[in-house]
């Protein structure tokens, strides 16, 4: 899984290139032979699979798992990984449910090992398809991580939209996912020094600045199209103006005042 994506050009116009060519470029993923080999092996092995302790031993079942998530960092952590999957999401002082990133949540829920719960019979196709998203966004992003973090809140943004939680349970996902929290400073201004303030001046901050670039605090608005658009396209100029990309700072900077 090495071949990168160049798209040539970052901020905005390489945003509109890349969403031009990601469907064939998704395709292309997907018919990689060894992307194409992973995700065979996991559709078909992951049905015999009775407990976290199995999934973890088995490498290539495991890498395509954390990678579907977001979490192929964690791929040496083989202990630390079985102890998420086989935590009870349904108790709150669970392992994973004290993590302040939910990715593991979603991981630890989508196998159901820790509730004793059968997983989906889709599982094996639904994160099969997931991993070759989060493949396709990690090759864009050895060209432009900018773009990556892009695609990954966008994502983030449309899975947020159909969730019945508070705006301050989502705004503290956002918080703890590293990926996601990127583009919302970006998109603010932010330098790192937000992170250093308590938990609640953060979210206090992260809420202002959301009322005054986007128009709402609230994931209704935020994560509509028209909301993840206006934060993605203020998260792309201000990467663009960051990275003296010249012949683009004049529509980058507009792009801000609108």
């Amino acid at each position: 899984m090495t071949a990168s994506i160049a798209i040539g050009i970052g901020g905005l116009p390489g945003w509109q290139i890349l969403r031009n060519i990601e469907a064939r470029q998704i395709d292309a993923v997907a018919r990689d032979p060894l992307v194409a080999r992973s995700t065979a092996h996991f559709r078909e092995q992951i049905g015999s699979i009775q407990s976290a302790a199995d999934l973890v031993k088995d490498y290539r079942l495991l890498s395509v798992a954390l990678r579907a998530y977001g979490l192929e960092e964690d791929l040496a952590s083989k202990a630390f990984v079985q102890k998420v999957l086989e935590s009870d999401v349904k108790d709150d002082t669970s392992l994973v449910n004290r993590l302040s990133d939910k990715r593991y949540l979603r991981l630890a829920a989508a196998f159901g090992f820790g509730n004793r719960e059968r997983a989906s019979t889709t599982l094996g196709e639904r994160v099969s398809e997931a991993c070759i998203q989060r493949e396709f966004e990690r090759r864009v992003g050895e060209g432009d991580e900018n773009l990556r973090l892009a695609l990954n809140a966008r994502r983030e943004l449309e899975q947020m939209s159909g969730r019945d939680s508070s705006d301050r349970t989502l705004w503290y996902e956002v918080l703890g996912n590293p990926p996601l929290r990127k583009v919302f400073e970006g998109a603010f201004g932010f330098g790192n020094s937000y992170g250093k303030l308590p938990i609640d001046r953060q979210l206090d901050e992260f809420m202002k600045s959301s009322e005054r670039l986007l128009g709402s605090a609230s994931f209704t608005e935020i994560a509509s199209q028209l909301g993840a658009d206006k934060l993605l396209r203020s998260f792309l100029a201000r990467s663009q103006l960051a990275t003296g990309a010249i012949r683009n700072r004049y529509s980058a900077a507009l792009t801000l005042l609108s």
